[in-house]
C-alpha cells in the first residue's frame, strides 16, 4: 500500500526521475520591464545625478581647462601623372582620389613628420612645447605623444582637400602649429617629387642608350640570317597572303595523299565485302550473271520441254508408267546439271571479283607509298624554309621592338623635362593659413549634459540588473520552476498586500477572513493537493520547511481549516518538539497541570494514551495533538513503531492527518517523518528562503526517497510589472459584489 502511494506521488511530482528537469529559461522582455519598474526611482535618481555631474564637469572644464582648435586646408591634386603634351588630363575614379588623400593624411601624422615639426624653431618657442619639461629627449617623446592625440589630418570624402587641425589650450599656438605643419608638409612633398622626377630622367637617359645599342645589334643579326640561307625575300614571307612554291607543292601532295587514302580505305571496305560474299550465299548481282549464261539458258529450256512432255504422258499413261518415270528422271538430271553449273559460275564470278579488287588495292597502296616519299621530301624543304623564316622573324621582332621602345623613351624624356618645371608636380597646394580660433572647441555642453544623463541612466539600469541578479530568494513562481523543478501547489500572498486580513492572526485567515485573497489561495492549495493523487493516496501529509520561521505552521493550520470546511475530519499533529506552536494557535481551556503536559512525546513514550493527548481545537471537525515536552530521543520516537501505529490507526478515524514537522535542514527527525507520511509539502517563504536552502532541502528529501508532493510559496509580494499585481486587482474587483451581498 505504501509503495503504491509512493509510486503515485512520484509519478505526479517527477521526484523519482520520471519527468526530465525543466531547462533554465532566459529573462523575457516582460520580466526585464518588471525589473525596471520596480527600481524606477533608483534609475531616475541616478539619471538626474548623471545630468548634474555632466553639467558640473562641463562648467569646470570650460572655466579652468578650455581647448581651442585651429584648422586649415591642403588641396590635393589627382594622383595621376598629367601628360604635358595634352590639354585635357585623364580622369581618376573618386575612390582612388580619396585613397590618395587618405594616404597623404596618414603620411602627415606619422611619427617622423611629427618629429620634424617639433624641431622647428617656432614650435619649440611655444608654451605648448615648454610644458613637457626641459629634458630634450623626454619632452620630445611627450610632445610627439600629445600631437598624435591632438593633431588631426582628415581627408574629405567628396572634396579635394585635407583638413588639418590642432587642439591645445592657447588659440594662437594652435593656429601656429597647424600652419607650421602645412608648410613643412608642402615643402617636403615638393622636394620629394622634384627629386623623384630628376631620378626618373636620369634612368630614362641610360635606358635610351642601352636600347640604341640593342637596335644596332638586331640590324646586324638580320643580315647574318639572309647570308646563311641565301634568301633575299624573307621580309615578304612574313605576309600571310604570300606562299612559297615549296609550300604550294607540299599542300598539293598532302591533298592528293588524303584523297588516295580515302580511296584505299573504300577499296579495303569493298574487298572485305567481296571476301564475305565469296563464302556466303549468292547475291542478286551474281544471280543475274548466272542467268545470262548460255548453258544455263539451254538447260532451262530442256527442263521446260521435258516438263511439258511429262504433263502429256501423265495424262495419257498415269504416274506409274515406264515412260512417265523416264521423263521424270530426265528432268531431275537436267536440274542437277543446272545446279552444278550455277555453283561453278558463282564461284568463278566471286573469285574473279575478289582478285580484281586485290589487284586494284595493291596498285593504290603502291601509289600511296610514292606520294608519301615525295611528301617527306617536301616537308624537309618546308622545315628549312620555316626555320629561316623563324630566325628572321625573331630578329625582325627584336629590331621593331627596339625601335618602338626608343621612340617611347625619347617621348618620355621630353615629357619629364616639362614635368620637372611644372608647378603642379608636388600634387599638393597651399590654400591659406589657419586663422586663430575665436571660440572654445572643448568642452561642449551638447556632449557633457546628454552624456552625463545617458551614463547616469545606464548606471541605474546596470545597478538594477545587478541588484536583481544578486537576489537569490525564491520570490516568484518562476523561481520555483527555474531553479527548484518541483510542482508549485499554491501561492500565498503577503499579508501586507491584503487589507482584509489586517489585525487577524495569519493562522486563522481562512476561518476569520473567508473572502480575502489569502483565504482563496489556501483553498486553491487544497484543490491542487486533492488533484495531485488518488482520493486516498494523500491522507497523511507532512508540512515542513528548510529553515525555521518560514511559516509552515500557518500553512498547516489554514490547510486543515480548508479541509474542515468541506466537512472532512482532520487531525492536526504538532511534531516539532523543539519549537511547538499549535498550543498557542489553539489555546487550551482551563485544565489541570498534569493534563497540560500531555502531548505527542508522552504518547510515543507510553506515558499517556491517544484519548488523553488528542483535544478539540474549537473548530468542528478539527482535532489537535500538541507536541508535548521535548524528549531526550526525538529521532528514535518519531521513527519508532508507536508513531507508525498512531498514523495507521488514525487513518480510519480521520479523512486527513496533517503533521506540522520541524525544519528539515536543522533537525534530522523531519526526514524520518517524511518517510512515514503519504506526501510532504514544503513551505518556502518568499521573503526569507534562499535558492540554495530550498535546493538543499529538496535534495535531502530526494536522498531519503521521500514522497515529495510539491511546495507552497508563502508571503509573495506584489511587484511592479511582475507577478500577482493584475491578479490582486482582478480578484478584488470580482469580490466586490459578493462582499456587498454578504454585508
Amino acid at each position: 500500500m505504501v509503495e503504491q502511494k509512493q509510486t503515485a506521488v512520484n509519478r505526479m511530482t517527477g521526484v523519482a526521475g520520471a519527468r526530465p528537469m525543466l531547462p533554465v529559461a532566459a529573462l523575457t522582455p516582460k520580466e526585464i520591464m518588471g525589473m525596471l519598474r520596480r527600481h524606477m526611482l533608483l534609475i531616475i535618481f541616478l539619471t538626474i545625478l548623471g545630468f548634474i555631474f555632466g553639467g558640473a564637469g562641463w562648467y569646470l572644464l570650460k572655466k579652468y581647462f578650455p581647448k581651442y582648435t585651429a584648422s586649415t586646408f591642403i588641396r590635393v591634386l589627382p594622383p595621376i601623372e598629367k601628360d604635358p603634351m595634352t590639354i585635357v588630363g585623364g580622369q581618376v575614379a573618386k575612390d582612388i582620389q580619396y585613397g590618395n588623400r587618405m594616404s597623404m593624411a596618414a603620411l602627415m601624422t606619422q611619427q617622423s613628420t611629427l618629429q620634424k615639426l617639433i624641431d622647428r624653431d617656432k614650435v619649440k618657442e611655444t608654451k605648448w612645447f615648454k610644458q613637457f619639461g626641459q629634458v630634450r629627449e623626454k619632452s620630445i617623446i611627450k610632445a610627439v605623444g600629445d600631437l598624435e592625440k591632438r593633431l588631426r589630418a582628415g581627408a574629405q570624402r567628396d572634396g579635394d582637400y585635407i583638413v588639418v587641425s590642432m587642439t591645445c589650450g592657447d588659440a594662437k599656438e594652435s593656429a601656429l602649429i597647424v600652419n607650421e605643419m602645412v608648410d613643412l608638409f608642402i615643402t617636403s612633398q615638393r622636394s620629394t617629387k622634384k627629386a623623384d622626377v630628376a631620378e626618373k630622367l636620369a634612368r630614362l637617359q641610360d635606358q635610351r642608350d642601352n636600347i640604341q645599342r640593342d637596335l644596332d645589334a638586331s640590324e646586324r643579326a638580320l643580315g647574318e640570317v639572309r647570308d646563311r640561307w641565301n634568301l633575299t625575300d624573307l621580309e615578304g614571307t612574313q605576309d600571310q597572303r604570300f606562299q612559297h612554291t615549296i609550300t604550294l607543292r607540299l599542300n598539293d601532295l598532302e591533298l592528293a595523299q588524303n584523297e588516295l587514302d580515302l580511296e584505299i580505305k573504300q577499296r579495303q571496305a569493298d574487298m572485305e565485302s567481296l571476301e564475305q560474299l565469296a563464302v556466303g550465299p549468292i547475291n542478286e548481282q551474281v544471280e543475274n550473271q548466272i542467268e545470262g549464261d548460255p548453258v544455263m539458258t539451254m538447260l532451262a529450256q530442256q527442263i521446260a520441254l521435258q516438263e511439258a512432255s511429262l504433263a502429256s504422258r501423265l495424262t495419257k499413261f498415269g504416274e506409274n508408267h515406264r515412260e512417265v518415270r523416264q521423263a521424270q528422271e530426265l528432268i531431275n538430271e537436267f536440274r542437277e546439271r543446272r545446279r552444278v553449273r550455277k555453283a561453278e559460275i558463282a564461284e568463278q564470278t566471286r573469285q574473279a571479283n575478289l582478285k580484281n579488287a586485290r589487284t586494284i588495292l595493291a596498285g593504290l597502296q603502291q601509289k600511296y607509298t610514292e606520294l608519301e616519299r615525295l611528301r617527306q621530301e617536301a616537308v624537309a624543304k618546308q622545315r628549312e624554309l620555316d626555320l629561316a623564316r623563324i630566325q628572321y622573324q625573331q630578329r625582325a621582332s627584336i629590331r621593331d621592338e627596339r625601335k618602338l621602345m626608343l621612340d617611347s623613351v625619347k617621348e618620355q624624356l621630353e615629357k619629364l623635362k616639362i614635368v620637372l618645371e611644372d608647378p603642379e608636380t608636388p600634387k599638393v597646394q597651399f590654400v591659406g593659413p589657419a586663422p586663430v580660433p575665436l571660440a572654445v572647441s572643448s568642452p561642449k555642453w551638447q556632449l557633457y549634459l546628454p552624456g552625463g544623463t545617458i551614463l547616469g541612466f545606464m548606471f541605474g539600469v546596470g545597478l538594477t540588473f545587478l541588484i536583481e541578479m544578486l537576489n537569490d530568494l525564491v520570490r516568484m513562481p518562476k523561481d520555483v520552476s527555474k531553479y527548484l523543478h518541483i510542482p508549485l501547489l499554491g501561492i500565498i500572498p503577503n499579508a501586507d498586500e491584503d487589507a482584509q486580513v489586517r489585525g487577524i492572526d495569519l493562522c486563522h485567515v481562512v476561518r476569520q477572513a473567508p473572502y480575502s485573497i489569502i483565504s482563496e489561495s489556501y483553498r486553491r492549495l487544497r484543490t491542487n493537493l486533492k488533484l495531485s493523487g488518488a482520493a486516498d493516496s494523500l491522507k497523511v501529509l507532512l508540512v515542513a520547511s528548510g529553515s525555521a520561521g518560514d511559516g509552515k505552521t500557518s500553512v498547516a493550520v489554514n490547510l486543515a481549516t480548508t479541509f474542515v470546511a468541506e466537512n472532512k475530519k482532520v487531525l492536526l499533529v504538532d511534531a516539532n518538539f523543539w519549537q511547538p506552536a499549535l498550543y498557542a494557535v489553539f489555546p487550551r481551556e482551563t485544565v489541570g497541570a498534569e493534563q497540560a503536559e500531555f502531548g505527542l512525546s508522552t504518547l510515543l513514550v507510553g506515558r499517556s494514551s491517544y484519548h488523553e493527548v488528542v483535544r478539540d481545537s474549537g473548530i468542528e471537525g478539527l482535532s489537535v495533538i500538541d507536541s508535548g515536552p521535548l524528549p531526550s530521543n526525538p529521532e528514535e520516537l518519531l521513527g519508532g513503531t508507536q508513531m507508525k501505529q498512531l498514523v495507521e490507526q488514525q487513518r480510519e478515524n480521520y479523512d486527513y492527518i496533517i503533521v506540522d514537522g520541524p525544519p528539515i535542514l536543522l533537525v534530522s527527525a523531519a526526514k524520518i517523518l517524511a518517510r512515514l507520511v503519504d506526501g510532504t509539502v514544503l513551505v518556502f517563504n518568499a521573503a526569507a528562503t534562499r535558492r540554495g536552502v530550498a535546493q538543499r532541502t529538496i535534495s535531502e528529501l530526494k536522498a531519503m526517497d521521500a514522497a515529495l508532493v510539491g511546495c507552497v510559496l508563502l508571503g509573495v509580494r506584489i511587484m511592479k510589472g511582475g507577478y500577482y499585481q493584475e491578479q490582486f486587482k482582478s480578484y478584488q474587483e470580482y469580490q466586490k459584489l459578493q462582499l456587498a451581498h454578504s454585508i
